[in-house]
């Protein structure tokens, strides 16, 4: 059996770093770009979403923590073959892996893409060889510190993006003025049919985060690694709010982005705004800005790579292995590998809608999860296990032909974060119909 202190920090962990280890685990690259380039089509929107996290974080602070430590878990999803039995303990693990992977490979093939663009590609050097390069280091850093390493790099990784973001907002905005009040509306209580509606998006946020954070070996992780319940809940009340904070700074440096994009007629919008204002050289400071940039990028996208590396060798050891296989380091270099491949492929693909795939299918993955962590901890009931992995594989393929068919069959309704919500409650039916008599 693999010594659980090669998995976790053994509890030891201080609640504040954790908290501020949680902030930065909560950002990746794409947020590093996405959050301010989506001020432009609906403003402050995400901030309804933030609500709902607010609230997630509390069922999973006072749930789902209590639980995890009760049961004294090394992976969380341990919790399914404790409540269902083994076939459900592994189908929770291969949706886990299936998603992490394949979403932590894109986030960190559009970290890498973006300075081979921007540094590499100049010099000659190979995308294959920046891939290697970064998953070396990813490898290197994870191998031997496990989640204690994770923890501290993500507290650099906070502290640095924060430092980033507040001086961009300081240079861009003393060009720029006032923030435009016209680009900072955050309700949108009109139209039902639209994603931003506010309910969609206070229970999407609610239900993501539940599925994605407290069901989530890589997330939960850190939390875990605190020293006692209260810790953890101390660690996730704190961290939830310094989120908002810290994405409420991201949405005011995308005001001040598309104000100077106008002011000196940029046209990129979106994902493209932060890199061509930041590689503009139309700053006084521009050299500063790119160098703000490039350093901003790289803790948002390095430490989750690592992150998530950890979690998959974790789960894959503990869940699919079954715990017998004390090769972790072994485990650990087939994970690098594997994700080095992914971020090749998808370079060779090079396609946005790949990308854009792979996160709708992880939208799909987790709501199987909230369904089988939802009905074993308010059903008591027992179900016919071997069944359990059809029943998690035709929610998410249930979910997909409304959704691509929703405009057709309800009168132009477009599905958002509900989709999950659904994935789940699909997911609890038909556990329903396995509850043994």
């Amino acid at each position: 059996m693999a010594d659980k202190k090669d998995f976790y920090a053994t509890r030891s962990t201080a609640w504040w770093k954790v908290a501020i280890a949680m902030i930065g685990s909560c950002l990746s690259g794409v947020t590093y770009v996405s959050v301010p380039g989506m001020v432009g089509s609906v403003g402050w929107g995400y901030l309804q979403m933030c609500l709902g996290f607010v609230l997630g974080y509390l069922v999973i602070a006072f749930v789902l923590t209590p639980l995890y430590f009760r049961l004294n878990v090394v992976s969380v999803y341990e919790y399914l073959e404790k409540r269902f039995g083994t076939a459900s303990h592994k189908c929770g693990a291969w949706f886990f892996f299936v998603s992490k992977m394949l979403g932590a490979s894109v986030r960190l093939f559009l970290m890498i893409a973006t300075l081979q663009l921007l540094l590499f590609g100049p010099l000659g050097i190979p995308f294959w060889v920046t891939v290697l390069a970064v998953m070396a280091l990813e490898w290197l850093y994870t191998v031997r510190g496990g989640v204690k390493a994770v923890i501290g790099l993500d507290m650099v990784k906070t502290l640095s993006m924060l430092l980033a973001v507040v001086l961009c907002i300081a240079l861009i905005g003393k060009e720029v003025g006032r923030p435009d009040t016209s680009l900072m509306r955050v309700f949108y209580f009109d139209d039902v049919n639209h994603p931003q509606f506010f309910w969609k998006q206070l229970l999407g946020g609610l239900f993501t985060v539940v599925a994605c954070t407290g069901l989530d070996q890589d997330m939960m992780q850190r939390t875990l690694a605190c020293k006692s319940v209260k810790d953890s809940q101390k660690n996730l009340i704190v961290s939830v709010f310094l989120q908002v904070v810290v994405i409420s700074l991201f949405l005011l440096l995308g005001v001040y982005l598309y104000q100077f994009a106008a002011l000196h007629g940029l046209q990129e919008r979106g994902d493209a705004l932060f890199p061509a204002v930041a590689w503009s050289g139309l700053l006084p400071a521009s050299w500063l800005v790119a160098a703000l940039f490039v350093i901003g990028l790289v803790m948002a996208g390095f430490p989750a790579g690592g992150s998530a590396l950890t979690a998959l060798t974790t789960s894959f050891t503990i869940d699919i292995l079954g715990g017998k296989d004390t090769r972790r380091k072994q485990v650990h270099t087939a994970m690098a590998l594997l994700m080095a491949v992914c971020i090749i492929v998808f370079n060779v693909l090079n396609s946005t809608s790949v990308i854009d795939a792979v996160y709708r299918l992880a939208s799909y993955t987790y709501g199987p999860l909230l369904g089988l962590f939802g009905f074993g901890l308010l059903c008591k009931k027992q179900v016919r296990d071997a069944w359990v992995p059809l029943v998690a594989v035709l929610a998410p393929v249930v979910c997909l032909v409304l959704d691509l068919n929703s405009v057709r069959w309800f009168g132009g309704y477009h599905f958002s974060y509900e989709l999950l919500l659904m994935n789940a409650l699909f997911t609890v039916a038909g556990l329903c119909c396995l509850v043994k008599k």
